[in-house]
């Protein structure tokens, strides 16, 4: 045991001292904060306008309000014919051409049927709908005037319904948090993805090349395989752990140094309110977000992604390891690489499945099969699930953890030493059954 704590000290303080560490950790949660916010900020960016010429009546005049990026120039229809138009359309720098041939039948079924979008290139699926959605909405005024409906009042009986969700539990009648709960679950589900892929090819890659380099040779002499084996995936998960924590506690300081700057400019505002000058928003946005983070449970929700993260990665590290005694260079790696890759993937696919429907059965079996249950289950425990599910799938990582760490080991212990042969699964097998 002590040897083994040596190792674990040695594989962290080597870790731990190097740069890319040190790098990651500082820009972690800043390209992480980019990766959420800037194609938000991007999809508010000004796009550049396109001019779209049309010919025939200007039917699309009273519809053409919503989208600022597309702008529409008539044609006078007692000028241009088709053909002109196109001619014309040619030599033109506008985005697109589009023919509404309302003067040769005005049955708006007809209408539909054929209009014509010319383009000099590929026409942009964002205008295109656009376009569609205008002549949607004309056609079906034109139906309604053939009808005797009055559009005019048939869009003032349009209500707007704004659904409030309420959750009824033992606690009381609270709020209902699903999309912030399906976005918890979302961000940590796909963390453990992560971090699992990144540490654990890192055990791969720091078992081929001490094998490679026949250091292992050497410290075999000292220690026992297992143990060196176990000394490398705990020494990495102390590593993954540290800088997962050291994220942690700067997303704290970070939302607690913001709640201070909004209440204070808060609080500010209301006195200004006091002395007449103004009316502090009771219904303040920034107030409504803070009180939803306040209302989940972020103590359970962080101690089961630490639990998960953690026996999540030594599960698959301990495969991760195996593989890497197995070859004598990574490029050999792929033959194994994609039956442990496999469940993970799956386990992402059915991520999405469980945030829609945690309770489902789907999402229920996911979170219990081993190699799926750290990423699935974290999609369903914001969403306060049973106890005994909860602790059924903890249960079960723990003994396959125990298990697949012994089977590991096995193939480590052999695989080690082997060198210049690339094996199958049929020798890992063979490897397994060795006694000692």
């Amino acid at each position: 045991m002590n040897k083994t704590w040596l190792i674990i000290q040695r594989e962290f303080k080597t870790r731990v001292r190097k740069k890319s560490f040190i790098i990651m950790t500082i820009l972690g949660p800043i390209l992480s904060a980019a990766l959420f916010i800037l194609p938000a900020y991007l999809a508010t960016l000004p796009e550049d306008t396109r001019t779209i010429m049309v010919l025939d009546e200007p039917i699309l005049m009273d519809f053409d309000k919503g989208k600022e990026d597309v702008k529409f120039r008539y044609l006078p229809p007692d000028q241009f014919d088709l053909d002109r138009a196109k001619d014309f359309f040619s030599k033109q720098e506008d985005y697109a051409f589009l023919y509404i041939p309302t003067s040769t039948n005005p049955d708006p079924d007809v209408i539909g049927r054929n209009v014509i979008l010319f383009s000099k290139g590929d026409v942009n699926m964002g205008v295109e709908n656009y376009v569609e959605n205008i002549l949607e909405k004309y056609i079906q005024r034109e139906k309604m005037k053939a009808q005797g409906v009055d559009p005019a009042i048939l869009a003032q009986t349009k209500t707007n319904v704004k659904l409030r969700t309420v959750n009824m539990d033992e606690g009381g009648e609270t709020a209902s948090l699903a999309p912030v709960k399906m976005g918890i679950g979302y961000i940590a589900g796909f963390l453990i993805y992560l971090f699992v892929f990144v540490y654990g090819a890192q055990v791969m890659r720091g078992v081929i090349e001490e094998k490679t380099s026949r250091i292992v040779e050497v410290m075999i002499s000292s220690v026992k395989p297992f143990q060196l084996m176990a000394g490398k995936i705990f020494g990495l998960a102390a590593v993954a752990l540290t800088q997962f924590l050291i994220w942690v506690i700067f997303g704290i300081g970070l939302y607690l140094v913001a709640v201070h700057f909004i209440l204070g400019n808060e609080i500010d505002a209301a006195n200004v309110a006091s002395q007449g000058m103004m009316t502090p928003d009771n219904d303040n946005m920034i107030f409504s977000i803070i009180n939803t983070i306040d209302a989940i449970n972020f103590p359970y929700i962080i101690g089961c992604f630490i639990f998960y993260f953690l026996f999540g990665y030594l599960l698959y590290a301990a495969m991760f390891a195996a593989i890497g005694s197995a070859v004598d260079k990574e490029s050999d790696t792929q033959q194994f690489m994609f039956p442990v890759s496999l469940p993970l993937i799956a386990a992402i696919i059915v991520l999405i499945r469980a945030l829609d429907n945690p309770d489902g059965s789907i999402a229920f079996w996911f979170s219990m099969i081993p190699l799926t249950s750290p990423i699935v289950m974290m999609a369903r425990v914001p969403f306060n699930i049973p106890i005994w599910e909860l602790a059924l799938s903890m249960s079960i990582l723990i003994a396959s953890f125990i298990f697949m760490t012994w089977l590991a080991g096995r193939i480590y212990r052999t695989g080690i030493l082997m060198y210049g042969k690339k094996p199958t699964f049929r020798e890992l097998l063979k490897w397994i059954s060795y006694k000692k």
